[in-house]
Parts: C-alpha cells; structure tokens; sequence
C-alpha cells in the first residue's frame, strides 16, 4: 500500500453512508482534502498527509457504525462528525444517538443530532426555566416543542401553552380579519408545524378544543397564572424588557418554561432593548434558570446555513469594532478640542 493510504473497513447500508450522488463522501473529501473509493468491499482513503488520512478514516468509520445501527448519515451530519474529529470528540457522536427525547406521530424517534443540542435538553429536564439562545436551524424551538410534549405524555404537565410576540403587528392584531386563530395564524405557524409534526394536525386540534393545548400571541398572556404547564415562549428576541417580565412571572406551581429566542434576529423599533437579552444578563447565574447558548456547529440544516451564520457572526463583530473605534476616535477628536 502506498504512504499516505489506509484501508478501512466499514460494515453497514454504504448506499446510506455514501449518500445520493455520493454527495456525503464528495464534501468529506473536500473538507479533509482526502480521496476516497470503494474498493474491494473497503473504503479507501488517500491523501496528502497522514494526519487527513486517519481523520476521515475516523469519521467514516464512525458514520459508519451509525449507519449499521439504521442512522440516516446526510451532509450536515458529516460536517459535524469533521468538526468533532478535529476537536477530538468524535466518540461522542455514537452516544448522541442513544437517548429518544420524543418520536412523531409517524413513529419517528426524535434525537439530539449535536453535543450542544444534548446539553439543551439536558437542561430543560433539569432545570423549571430554561433560556435556548442560538441561530436559525438549531433545533431551538422543536427540541423545546417535543420535552413539551414528552412531558405531556408522562403525565408531568396537564397541558400545554405556546407563544410568540406578534412584532409584526404590533401586538394589536384586532385591524386583521377572522377570529384570533385567523388573525395570529402567521406568526404562530412555526409553532403549529412542529406541534403537527410530534401529535398529527387531527389530535392537535382535538387537544386545542379541549383546552389541553393552548396556542396564543403574547399579548393574550397578560394577567394569568399558568400552572400544570409546559410553557414555551418563541422568538423571545422581540419581546420587550416590559413583555419579558410580564410573561416571565405568569408562571405557576409545577410549570416549566423554555424562552427560545435569536439575539441576531431582532425585529423591534431601534432604540428598543430585547426583553430577551436583558433577562439573559439579569438572571444569569439564578439557581433552577438555565442559559443554553447554541452555535453555528449546532445548525442540523443544510450546511450552508453554518456558513451563512459564521459569515453574519464575523459582519456583525467587524461592523461593531468599527462604531467602537468611530466612537473613540470621536472622544479622542473631543478631548484635543
């Protein structure tokens, strides 16, 4: 065999670890700048150095053993496998897949698909309030609706209540038409497709009549006590510090809350300070209160949105660094004046 080759043998579906086009091993390629091929039954790994070649080695036989255990292996799961390879971490990907946080009404089992979504969940079980803080494609919202649902099939909570800040309309959304599901339908959709997803639409509208699951603006909070329940506040990044508060103190004897939200994202008037961030600063380090962050690496979508986040990430502090100097250089302008 040649310097710079290894064999490795890998059981499972190889169609699955393969991927459609071989489009799993074409990025694995890129990423490690290795060659592979089927050969003989085994994988072959080529590349320039030796270091690439036991990496992607160990990836794929990582993947691998995913794979013969019934795993469906896509891109966004072989990116995370390099990244983990290159922090030493890979043998924690087997042992994410282990522990079902809830399975659809399909069937499906629902699982952490990285460590930081792992420690989220973990989270939520330990803790009555629980802040889930990250970017778009995280899971941050539909790991936060099936702890909500799994803690509603246990018995732990006798219902379930969902909310969202209808920024958009400015919390008066008595100009649209229809009655109030009608009329806050748009802004709650995200809600509702993970809700559909975990119980079926037929027995979320039958819970919904029943009052066992409550779906409803943030405004339609005010004044209320929630108890027996698993509360979920979405898109806690446009909520003001008043709305926070308010919605924070609604809680009641045996509840839990999960506040999900994306500093990154938010959509108040300029000038106005996130209810979301100001919660995170004040009750940062308060005993049963959890403070989940969750990255780019924790994107389970397609892996370009992990460029895409890194990208803004990098505008934004390079953006910021550049009013910080503006507004030094203008002090300093100020003080020879």
């Amino acid at each position: 065999m040649a310097e710079g080759m290894k064999e490795a043998p890998i059981s499972g579906a190889l169609q699955n670890l393969f991927g459609a086009g071989d489009e799993n091993i074409r990025l694995l390629e890129h990423l490690l700048d290795v060659k592979i091929a089927l050969r003989g039954g085994e994988i072959t790994v080529e590349g320039g150095s030796a270091q690439s070649v036991d990496m992607a080695e160990a990836v794929l036989t990582s993947l691998g053993a995913l794979c013969a255990r019934g795993e469906r292996v896509d891109t966004a799961l072989v990116q995370y496998a390099v990244q983990l390879a290159q922090k030493d971490e890979l043998d924690e990907l087997t042992t994410l897949f282990r522990e079902v946080v809830a399975t659809t009404f399909r069937g499906r089992p629902i699982r952490c698909k990285t460590l930081g979504q792992r420690d989220y969940v973990k989270a939520i079980k330990k803790n009555t309030l629980t802040f889930g803080i990250g970017p778009a494609g995280t899971g941050k919202t539909y790991l936060a609706m099936a702890m909500a649902v799994s803690a509603l099939k246990s018995k732990e909570v006798e219902r379930i209540v969902l909310t969202r800040p209808a920024v958009e309309a400015g919390e008066k959304l008595g100009f649209l038409p229809g009655d109030l599901n009608q009329k806050v339908d748009p802004y709650l959709r995200p809600l509702y497709d993970a809700m559909f997803d975990m119980l079926g639409a037929e027995t979320c509208q039958r819970m919904q009549e029943r009052g066992v699951i409550e779906v409803a603006p943030l405004a339609y909070m005010r004044g209320r006590t929630l108890s027996d329940a698993f509360i979920i506040l979405d898109e806690a990044q446009n909520t003001t510090q008043e709305q926070m508060k308010m919605f924070l103190t609604r809680m009641g004897f045996r509840s839990k809350i999960v506040v999900t939200g994306d500093p990154s994202q938010i959509d108040l008037p300029r000038g106005r300070k996130s209810g979301l961030v100001e919660a995170v600063e004040v009750l940062s380090g308060v005993e049963d209160i959890a403070i989940q962050r969750l990255t780019h690496q924790d994107v389970v979508r397609h892996e370009l949105i992990q460029a895409i986040v890194r990208a803004y990430d990098a505008h934004a502090a390079s953006r910021a660094k550049e009013e910080f100097t503006h507004a030094r250089n203008a002090e300093n302008q100020q003080d020879v004046d």
